[in-house]
């Protein structure tokens, strides 16, 4: 059977370094008989570029028959430095998240020995560190009513959850837990916040299905903390939308490089797939971004698509080539391949 991937290059780093994960997967469908069939689409500044919209109507198209999809990213400078921009690079993200329904960001957080010292935490936080968040995606602050009163002087952005958008990401949570160390941490701000009630009182009620997993509550600023003094205690993190944005990227300095770091956004008949890393302008066309993220994002695609031998085989070719020292400039400085050789070697330790 023929699995479609839309792949949606998107600015800066990201043409290179989701080129390296597409030949990563098309070496794993050769060892693996897998056949992928792949298709373009813009996203982001070059969509706004080339179409005038930050994600084009033939894009949705594209990834709506997609049985996954597999991004770069997005974001460009002349952008952030314009605050009065009407259209944005990343409107096209919170565009394809809402219409495509990708509710649900998973977000893996996993340490490495050979990478400690490139961690600003110290070596013995760092160990037996492997947790994951999930985020959702679709709700909140983000996607609520926003604006500015008449005099132009006060501003206003609305959060809003509703009890199903709750319950479908928990839902989530859980089934993971009970195939993780069967511990939930929710994070919110119950103290304070209206929403954060509501998601505590459906946390609650949906915990008793699942008695053999463990729930405890966090507020946001007390996980803050905790990701930085004892990230090994956690197991599964789950939380709103704004949050879950600030926590995972506080999360990613654990590994020692942003770069390393993959995630899933998942909906109910497709998912997303992409590193955390952003577009980072600085890098495009140097040859020295980091692909491992978005090369461990293709081997969560293919545990998407119930392909878990192919996806461990991308694993342990990132395990050797940081054991061989075969990594970018991120992790090591002073020894180091580019983007492109670093993809040609995780494409010849799987054949």
């Amino acid at each position: 059977m023929v699995k479609k991937i839309v792949v949606l290059p998107g600015d800066g780093i990201g043409p290179e370094v989701t080129a390296q994960a597409v030949k990563v997967l098309k070496v794993i469908g050769e060892k693996y008989q897998l056949e992928f069939k792949f298709d373009y689409g813009l996203i982001g500044a070059e969509a706004i570029d080339k179409t005038g919209t930050a994600l084009p109507e033939e894009t949705l198209d594209k990834c709506k028959s997609a049985e996954a999809i597999l991004l770069g990213a997005v974001g460009h400078p002349k952008f952030d430095n314009d605050p009065s921009a009407k259209v944005r690079p990343e409107q096209g993200l919170l565009k394809i998240r809402k219409s495509l329904g990708l509710f649900a960001n998973i977000r893996p957080v996993q340490t490495y020995p050979l990478l400690y010292k490139t961690s600003p935490l110290k070596e013995e936080l760092l160990k037996n560190v492997n947790f994951v968040v999930y985020r959702e995606l679709t709700g909140g602050i983000y996607f609520g009513n926003k604006g500015r009163r008449n005099d132009g002087n006060t501003a206003f952005d609305d959060c809003i959850y509703s009890r199903d958008e709750i319950t479908r990401i928990a839902k989530l949570a859980f089934e993971a837990s009970m195939k993780r160390r069967k511990k939930l941490t929710l994070v919110d701000k119950a103290n304070v916040l209206e929403t954060s009630r509501l998601w505590r009182e459906e946390i609650k009620r949906i915990s008793i299905d699942y008695p053999e997993v463990s729930v405890d509550y966090l507020f946001v600023d007390a996980a803050a903390m905790k990701i930085v003094q004892s990230p090994a205690s956690l197991d599964v993190v789950l939380t709103e939308n704004m949050f879950g944005d600030i926590l995972t990227d506080e999360a990613s300095v654990l590994t020692g490089s942003i770069g390393m770091l993959p995630s899933a956004s998942v909906g109910t008949r497709i998912a997303l797939f992409e590193p955390i890393h952003g577009s980072y302008p600085q890098a495009t066309g140097k040859n020295i971004a980091n692909p491992f993220g978005t090369i461990l994002s293709a081997a969560m695609l293919l545990d998407y698509l119930d392909l878990p031998i192919a996806a461990n085989a991308i694993r342990q070719a990132i395990d050797k080539s940081l054991i061989e020292g075969k990594v970018t400039s991120d992790i090591n400085p002073n020894n180091f391949v580019g983007t492109e050789e670093a993809g040609n070697w995780i494409c010849s330790v799987i054949k």
